[in-house]
Order: C-alpha cells, then structure tokens, then sequence
C-alpha cells in the first residue's frame, strides 16, 4: 500500500502586486502548495486579487492574513523597505516565510530578520528564484568538475528599461527604490556563488567592491556597475539598471574556456548553458525541469521547511547576509544613502513599532551605588557601530530583552558610536530608561583635568546633559589619587555624571582613592572596569590594560563588593571555534590568549556546554555572571544573534564547585 502524500502546504501571500501574481500562478502548478489567502492593504485589491487568482480568503490588512489560523507560509511581496517588518511580523506570528528579494534595505536590517526566524523557528528564504532552478545546480557541478580550469573572471548583467515614474517603487527612495537592490542583487549573488563554489564553498565574500553609478532626480541609482576582488584572484564585473535595456547573461571565463548562461535569472522549463573549452567546438548544455521557476520555488520551500532553511544553493541565512553585505558595499561605494538609513529619520524598530520592554526575557538586573536604575547585567558595546542602520538594530533589539546599559568611550570610533547611540536615544525617546557609561582621559590625555572636556564633548555627540557613570579610562600613576577624587566629585555636585570609577586601574589605587574620599567626606568609587574573563589575558590587547581575573582580585572583589564592569569576557572569542592550538589566523588572539592553561578552560567549557545544551561561550560568560561579587559583562555583538545567544547565560546556574573547575581550581 502506497502512503499518502503529505498535506499541501497552505499558503498567504502579503501583497497584491505584479510579482505576487506571478508567484500566485507558480503556487497554482506546485503539487506541493496551496494558496488559500491574500492580504492587501485594503479590501478592495485583496478581494479583486482573490477572484483573479481563485483564492478562498481575502484580507483587508496583512496584520488580518497574519492572524489567519488556515496558513501555514507567507510570501511577502511588498515593496522593498517594507520587507524587514512583515518578515518579522510573520515569524512572530508563527508563520514561515518566503520574502522577495532584497530581504531588506540593508546587512543590518536583514540580520534583525533572520533573528525574528531564529528566535521563532520559523523557515525563511529569500526568494532569489533562479537558485531554485535545475540550471544552477548544473553550472556549480561543471565549475566543481573543473570544465573550464581555474575560474578567472565572472560578468554578470541585469537590467531594463523602465519608463521614469517618481512614485513607482522602482525610483522611489522611500520604497528602497533603484537598481542596485532590484536586480544587481542578481548579479552579486550570482558572482559570489561563483567564486564561492570555485574554492569549494557554497559562496564566497569579496575582498573589495567598487562601484560607479549614475543617480538621477529620482535620487537612486537608475544604472550602476561594480567591480568585485575575491581571493584566488577572481574578479567580478557586474552591470544593472532600471533605465538601461541590457543584455542580461552570466559570462564565466576560466583558464581552460568559458561558460555563458544566456538566460540566468529567469530561465523557462528548458534551458541551456554553453560552453567552451580551448579550441574545442561550443557545446550546448541542456538543462530540463518539470517545472516553471516560481513553482520550483514554492517547492524548495516545502522540501526544507522543517530543517527551517534550504540548502544552497538556494538561499541559506548566510549567504543572504554575505549579499546584503555585498550590496551594502557597493552603494557605499556610489555613495547612495536612503532616508530611511539617516539618523533621526526612524522612530520606529525594523518591526515597524514603537520600542518597548518584551514581557518575558532572561536578563538579570544589579545596583550600582549611585545610580537610581537597576542595571542590566549585560552591558552593550557602543564601540562597533559604524552606521546609523546597524546601531538602531542592535540598540533596539538588546533594549527590547531588557538591556539598558550602554558603554561608550570619547575615544571610540572618533566619536561616531556616541553620536549614533545619542541619535537612538533622541529618535526613541529612552534617554530616562538607560544607563550611559562614558569614559574618558584615555592616555596620553590621562589626568583629571582632561575629564571634564571630555566628557562634555562626550554627552554633546550624545545629545544628553549627564553620563550616569564616568569611567577613568586608564590611570596615570604620577598623578595623586586626590586629584582624581576631586575632580570626580566636582563633576558630581555639577549633576554631569551619577557615579564613577576607573577602567584599567590597579586595585591598589582603587584602594587609595576610596579611602581619600572616605577621609574627605566625598563619594568614592562605585565601579572599577578591568579586564574579567574565564580565559587568562595572557598579553594586554591594548597598552595600558589590565586584567582582574586572577584569584587575589576575586577575592578583593569578594571582599569589597565593588562592581566590576568587565570587558572582554567572553575572551574576545576564544571560546568560539575561532581559537584551537593550531590555528594562528588571527595573530590578536594568538597574542593575547593563546596559553596551555587556557586551552584546557577552553575544553572545560566545551564539555560543559555539551552537558548543558548551549555554546561554551555561553558558560564562559556565565562564569562571569556567577561570581559571589556584583558583575556586569561589558559585550561587544554584532548581530541580534549574537546578543540573543549572549542571554542564554542566564539560564545556566553554575555552582562554586564547577566554576572552581572551570578556572583550573580543582
């Protein structure tokens, strides 16, 4: 007896445009699919979408679809900008999710969706639809079976003309609007799965990418070109345009021939890939399906949904950030730039709301002396953050699970992540929800007096009127510790900062300090941020730093009950898979971590995390967390993965006995 065939999956596209129609007939051909839901923004279009494609349901609004119980998928097929809120809204509502391609404006936003499907375990894809097509899976085998030799050079084009109208969403800024993100996303994802497949990977990320374009009144780019640099040599020369009729190929030139796709983006049933090897006679390759491309699509979907992503080469996760990295890139290079993307123009997370506190979240608060908010416990970096983009998605997603503590520096990034932190205060309004740690009089500039036009230099990047707590960025020996109170206390009583302490001092200083200000009736010290990993620091990252891990600075800590902002904690890495003896391709942490005791740390925390169900970065960093003194873990992620995967310390609740264990105690 046969079995059954397994249910069709039952799916909603979100938007009534020319693609979800197109993608609509493909689901109508799919054994796989059924399409049993539209949304639109109004009644009206969904239902007139409804009639023309058969389909049962049609909803007013996408929140409407969202909340349909019948559906399984959503395809998204909105205008660009919109992509990263309703792929968000999607996975949040349970729901898996093709969106068109770009997944989003940028790398940044694209990662705050990929995070949504993570934390949702929920199947995304980008619909890049040629990944799906039997055509692909034939070019990477004859490039992998080495048919032209070493791959040298890769063209790729895309482009058409489209007549000029400044609301379509082709040349609209607000929209996302240009040929960058439209097509030429093509052809970067063509040749960085080229280059990619031509060094044994799935895709590769290239060393260099510059651009040339020409923006017209529309202020987007309406044709554009890019020149892309990989290792092994391989270069990439990429050509698109909204205005520009081009002639849409995939060339391929190797040290033994060449490969032409004539037909790469929208390949019929049937289609062709020629090659030509030395003087050898061209050779026409035919490449058949039973199927249509969107109908391939829809069924990717369904033969990977519950592994929650497909494998290249359609669109993994990854290889749609390498992309939107890539894409990034090159207009930077143009120098193009969407309102969206410019600080004080959104108000509004990538989910498209207001940002609030989410109900439920692991993140622990301490008290600081001094401050009058509890402190999260996990303290984001502001040292990372280079463009507005990336620092609302980050700030927002670690605000959204609880965090309310940001570190900063004057000397930071020339100021540029305190001015993005400051624009992120101002456009969500949380200024009185948050704690600041500034820091300032970084040597050479180490000495009381440089504290003050420091730090207001410092809150006027910010746009804020105090910091809550002044951190002495190194300490200068030569200089009495009273003049360091004093000056402190000066910027106290003038409502500057709430509280302060030192970063990379000695606790024998701190000692010093306090005990002035005790017998001067003064506030002391109320934090001190020094080094504090699991892992020893063998060799100081950065001249001037130093490191409280060892056991006598755990015991004054214990003793004191001093706050410790620790940075570095989780090692700066090593205890990701970047660090093993015989790797030495990052010489920083070769220098600064690289130790036999510390790799016997690093196999401790691995069989640990074994144990537990998590990463050993995550036990690394709950050994910080779990220290019989205050500890707040000064963290440096660049994506809301990372700071997702951070939180997860908290669920781990490590004994005295096992930490023992873990630092070599026993």
């Amino acid at each position: 007896m046969s079995e059954r065939p397994p249910p069709k999956l039952r799916w909603g596209i979100l938007g009534t445009g020319t693609i979800a129609s197109t993608f609509a007939r493909g689901l109508a051909a799919s054994n796989t699919a059924k399409l049993v839901a539209v949304g639109s923004r109004n009644e009206e279009t969904a239902s007139r979408f409804a009639a023309k494609h058969g389909v049962p349901r049609a909803h007013g609004s996408y929140e409407s679809l969202l909340a349909a119980d019948s559906v399984d998928v959503i395809y998204i097929a909105t205008p660009h900008s919109m992509h990263p809120e309703w792929s968000i809204k999607t996975a949040e509502a349970g729901k898996h999710i093709l969106c068109e391609k770009p997944l989003a404006l940028n790398y940044a936003e694209a990662t705050a969706v990929v995070e949504a499907a993570r934390a949702h375990n929920v199947f995304l894809m980008e619909a890049f639809m040629y990944r799906c097509h039997p055509q692909i899976i034939r070019l990477v085998d004859l490039i992998r079976q080495g048919t032209i030799g070493e791959i040298r050079v890769i063209q790729a084009t895309f482009g058409f003309s489209a007549d000029f109208d400044p609301e379509a969403r082709l040349f609209n800024q607000a929209y996302g609007g240009g040929s960058i993100l439209d097509v030429g996303c093509y052809c970067a994802s063509m040749a960085r799965l080229i280059a990619g497949v031509a060094r044994g990977r799935d895709f590769d990320e290239p060393m260099e990418v510059k651009g040339a374009a020409h923006i017209g009144d529309s202020r987007v780019d309406e044709w554009a070109v890019a020149s892309l640099k990989f290792t092994e040599g391989i270069v990439a020369e990429l050509a698109t345009g909204i205005r520009v009729q081009q002639e849409n190929v995939v060339r391929i030139y190797g040290s033994e021939g060449w490969l032409l796709l004539p037909d790469p983006w929208i390949p019929a049933k049937n289609s062709e890939i020629i090659v030509r090897r030395g003087d050898d006679p061209t050779e026409e390759i035919l490449v058949e399906s039973d199927r249509g491309l969107y109908t391939l699509e829809a069924d990717t979907v369904a033969e990977h949904i519950e592994n929650r992503h497909a494998p290249s080469p359609a669109m993994t996760w990854e290889d749609t950030l390498g992309n939107m990295r890539t894409l990034d890139r090159w207009r930077e290079s143009i120098g193009l730039t969407y309102d969206l993307e410019r600080p004080g123009t959104r108000n509004l997370t990538a989910a498209g709301r207001p940002l609030t506190h989410h109900e439920h979240t692991p993140m622990e608060f301490g008290t600081i002396e001094g401050l009058h908010l509890q402190v999260s416990r996990l303290v984001m970096g502001c040292d990372n953050q280079t463009a507005m983009p990336h620092a609302e998605v980050m700030f927002d997603h670690y605000f959204e699970h609880g965090g309310n503590a940001f570190d900063t520096a004057h000397i930071y990034g020339r100021g540029t992540p305190e001015r993005l932190l400051g624009h992120w205060l101002k456009s969500r309004g949380v200024r009185d929800q948050v704690v600041i740690i500034a820091k300032a009089a970084h040597t050479p500039y180490n000495r009381p007096e440089r504290l003050r036009p420091q730090l207001e230099e410092s809150l006027d990047r910010m746009q804020t009127d105090r910091a809550d707590i002044l951190l002495a960025h190194r300490d200068n020996l030569e200089v009495p510790v009273a003049e360091w109170a004093d000056a402190f206390n000066e910027l106290l009583d003038g409502g500057l900062i709430r509280a302060y302490g030192g970063s990379n001092w000695t606790l024998r200083r701190v000692d010093e300090i306090d005990a002035y200000a005790l017998s001067k009736g003064i506030t002391p010290m109320a934090a001190v941020s020094n080094n504090f990993s699991l892992a020893r620091m063998v060799s100081p990252v950065w001249d001037g730093c130093l490191s409280s891990s060892d056991q006598e600075s755990r015991r004054w800590f214990e003793r004191t009950q001093i706050s410790l902002l620790a940075w570095s904690s989780q090692g700066r890495g090593f205890f990701t898979d970047r660090a093993a003896p015989g790797d030495q391709s990052d010489p920083e942490l070769v220098r600064c971590w690289y130790a036999d005791d510390n790799f016997v740390r690093q196999k401790r925390a691995r069989e640990l995390a074994a144990e537990r169900g998590v990463a050993p970065i995550n036990i690394a960093l709950a050994y910080v967390l779990s220290q019989p003194f205050p500890t707040f873990a000064l963290i440096g992620p660049r994506t809301p993965t990372e700071t997702a995967i951070s939180l997860e310390a908290f669920n781990l609740d490590l004994s005295r006995e096992k930490m023992r264990w873990l630092n070599l105690q026993d």
